[in-house]
């Protein structure tokens, strides 16, 4: 504690850059707990960067936090032959466009030239200004769908993905050998601008993302003469002026923006939790969908590389899950492509191994070669990076993980909600005009390949005792590995930190993805559970399939395998 108490006096006496960071210190002055948590250990910092409560200490996102890894990545880029220049896009949240213009202080300020956009923008854009100004790096100030007192510093690489494991090991040793008061060269932001070191990005480089993401239209054509109606939400986030005008583009003419969620709001006043995943989320939207009556809801995240969708159903709207939307896209660009003659030769679909396996049935009908990778989207991109080293990147044709991130097209390397907004309108257009909702081109799918019923379970497991209870829970499972979950005879278990895959009879086989943090159980009855510790919120994430005659037995089973292994885990 003594330690702690020396560093929260450090910060009392050093910190003064923000002075909201004094106020919160003073008022936690006789609270051991509260200092204990800001200081019990520093930021973690890995592929996806930075992600933390916003606040004074070094376990919280702040300006200090924020240089520090600044510098650490600067040092990097001037030690590893990287080009010295760097993309730097920003979101809706609290502190973003501050903690922005840090990091551009600090790259400036050690010789390294920043593209800064002129305002906020969606995560994918960033990706694209990466790949076209041919920067060595880019960072996002986005903490994408977490409540509003967080914030996080996403890091790419010169190819438009998350930094790579290796490249944020070494990041990270830089990190943890520069002090926070100390060690961080910075310059006058406003200087750097008119010295030249930090440029404002230019609309070209907008305009030509667009046009990209028009490039992976299908059926634009049937859209203006559709008379979809469409109400949308950015959830107070970056998607408004992108997503509306490539809506307009294509020919979506009816589209209502939801007026308490339309302009940008850090503290997310209607929706705590900013997640197009969650129901609360869209209150608004439904609401509002209960006057408009449109033939679609869309809501993108904050950080608009992610959508949610509800379509009416009678006399309501249902949401749909990201499988459910990702394995609609699927099938509508596979059967879309092969009728307009643009289906490549040896297409390619990529998905996570949380993703559901429908996705397997649909590319096995329609020829395309399925690839899975881990969780996180920036394996995905990595796909598309290792066919276009073999000159064959327009093999892929589109790529989606459970967790509502789509992208079709390779011009970005992240998931991209402004090109999954366009073609879900296209596509509940393109089915419009058949005569046929999207309720019922699901249950088509449904009836043909089986009914997949995929759920999330989250255990959140918060502060520095949450964090052990995670590793011994991991620890638990790969020493008492269960026989059976929900009456189900475990078929075989995956252990992704061996990369080695043991059946129930003993015998072994290796994994050739990269290690990782997972444990996957294949179940009876193509069944699974998969859980992993999240690495981006103090949570451990348990992802259920089943496959039932109908959607009542398929959830029914989920039911029965969540309750069981939620013992097994202990909560």
């Amino acid at each position: 504690m003594a330690d702690i108490q020396k560093m929260y006096e450090l910060w009392l006496d050093k910190a003064v850059a923000d002075p909201d960071l004094k106020v919160e210190l003073e008022s936690v002055s006789a609270d051991e707990e509260g200092k204990n948590d800001r200081f019990y250990r520093d930021l973690e910092f890995g592929t996806g960067g930075l992600r933390g409560v916003i606040g004074a200490g070094t376990n919280r996102m702040n300006v200090y936090t924020v240089k520090k890894a600044t510098q650490g990545l600067a040092e990097y880029i001037l030690e590893n032959g990287v080009e010295k220049s760097v993309a730097i896009a920003y979101d809706s949240r609290n502190k973003s466009s501050y903690f922005a213009k840090s990091a551009a202080e600090v790259l400036a300020a050690n010789g390294i030239k920043v593209h800064i956009y002129k305002e906020l923008m969606p995560t994918p854009m960033l990706s694209w200004a990466v790949r076209k100004l041919k920067c060595g790096a880019g960072i996002v100030v986005t903490a994408s769908h977490n409540p509003a007192k967080y914030n996080g510093y996403k890091v790419y690489g010169s190819d438009g993905c998350q930094l790579t494991l290796e490249a944020a090991d070494i990041v990270l040793s830089k990190i943890n050998k520069i002090d926070i008061f100390g060690g961080v060269k910075s310059v006058d932001f406003d200087k750097a601008v008119t010295d030249g070191g930090v440029s404002y990005i230019d609309d070209s480089v907008i305009d030509e993302y667009i046009a990209k993401v028009r490039e992976q239209s299908l059926h634009s054509d049937l859209v203006p003469t559709s008379n979809l109606k469409v109400v949308y939400t950015p959830l107070n986030g970056t998607g408004n002026k992108p997503v509306r005008r490539i809506l307009k583009e294509i020919g979506v003419k009816d589209v209502v923006v939801v007026p308490e969620q339309e302009n940008p709001d850090g503290n997310f006043p209607t929706c705590p939790f900013p997640n197009p995943e969650i129901r609360e989320a869209l209150q608004c939207g439904l609401n509002l969908c209960e006057k408009e009556k449109p033939d679609l809801l869309l809501a993108t995240d904050p950080d608009c590389d992610r959508v949610g969708i509800a379509v009416p159903d009678g006399d309501h709207y249902e949401l749909f899950t990201g499988n459910e939307t990702g394995a609609l896209l699927l099938e509508y660009i596979c059967k879309e492509r092969i009728a307009l003659g643009k289906m490549p030769k040896n297409p390619v679909a990529v998905k996570t191994i949380v993703t559901s396996d429908i996705t397997k049935a649909i590319c096995a009908k329609y020829g395309v070669e399925l690839r899975e990778v881990l969780t996180g989207f920036k394996f995905i991109g990595e796909q598309i990076g290792l066919l276009e080293k073999d000159g064959e990147e327009n093999r892929y044709i589109f790529g989606f993980e459970e967790s509502y991130g789509y992208l079709a097209g390779g011009y970005v390397r992240d998931k991209d909600a402004v090109v999954a907004s366009m073609l879900i309108c296209e596509m509940a257009a393109y089915y419009r005009t058949k005569g046929v909702t999207l309720i019922e081109a699901r249950k088509k799918m449904y009836d043909e390949y089986g009914v997949y019923f995929n759920k999330l379970g989250n255990f959140t497991c918060e502060g520095a005792s949450g964090m052990e209870r995670m590793k011994e829970i991991m620890a638990g499972l790969r020493a008492n590995a269960p026989k059976t979950i929900g009456d189900l005879d475990v078929l075989a278990v995956t252990d992704y930190t061996t990369s080695v895959k043991t059946m129930s009879d003993g015998s072994t086989s290796a994994v050739t993805l990269p290690k990782s943090d997972v444990i996957t159980y294949n179940l009876a009855d193509d069944a699974s559970v998969i859980i992993r510790p999240s690495g981006t919120e103090p949570k451990i994430k348990v992802y259920y399939t089943t496959k039932g005659a109908d959607k009542s037995a398929a959830v029914a089973l989920q039911e029965k395998l969540s309750a069981d292994f939620t013992k097994i885990i202990g909560f």
